[in-house]
């Protein structure tokens, strides 16, 4: 059977819980534990995006973007996503998600909206930066892993509230 790139959680199933619900909606705000395994040949680094395709925004709502994770680390501990944690490593970059805020922002659609699918991403890139800031928005975030994706790999998880 031929090894193909794959994103785990120990921390995240089919529903999200209130661990990774962000703080608004009642939650504890926790990003998930994820781990990723048989990366290609040529990833230089890694990056994470966190998507709600569903948000009433007309253009979804990013959560979560981490950038220039380094080539030899295949994990992220379940708390990552706080900038100030020290948990993600250096010289990893999280930038300002559609909140306003730095790093992770769990789910939190608004009341009586439905249930909204968020899409957690590891991108397998072929470059060690991509030489972004924390300030840098999302949609550039984006457009600039996508110029530079080998791989990629994800895991969906739902909400609502």
């Amino acid at each position: 059977m031929k090894e193909v790139f794959t994103l785990t959680s120990d921390s995240l199933g089919g529903q999200a819980t209130t661990d990774e619900i962000f703080g608004d909606a009642g939650g504890k705000n926790i990003s998930p534990h994820l781990s990723w395994h048989h990366p290609p040949a040529g990833t230089k680094s890694f990056a994470i995006t966190m998507f709600d395709p569903d948000a009433p925004t007309g253009s979804g709502w990013w959560h979560w973007l981490v950038t220039d994770i380094p080539a030899d680390h295949t994990s992220l501990v379940a708390g990552a996503g706080d900038p100030t944690s020290g948990f993600a490593p250096e010289p990893a970059v999280q930038s300002l998600n559609d909140y306003g805020i730095y790093g992770y922002g769990g789910p939190c659609p608004p009341p009586g909206h439905g249930i909204h699918e968020y899409k957690i991403t590891v991108f397998a890139l072929g470059v060690e930066t991509l030489g972004l800031t924390k300030d840098t928005n999302p949609a550039v975030v984006g457009f600039n892993i996508w110029a530079n994706t080998l791989a990629k790999a994800s895991i969906i998880t739902y909400y609502e509230r």
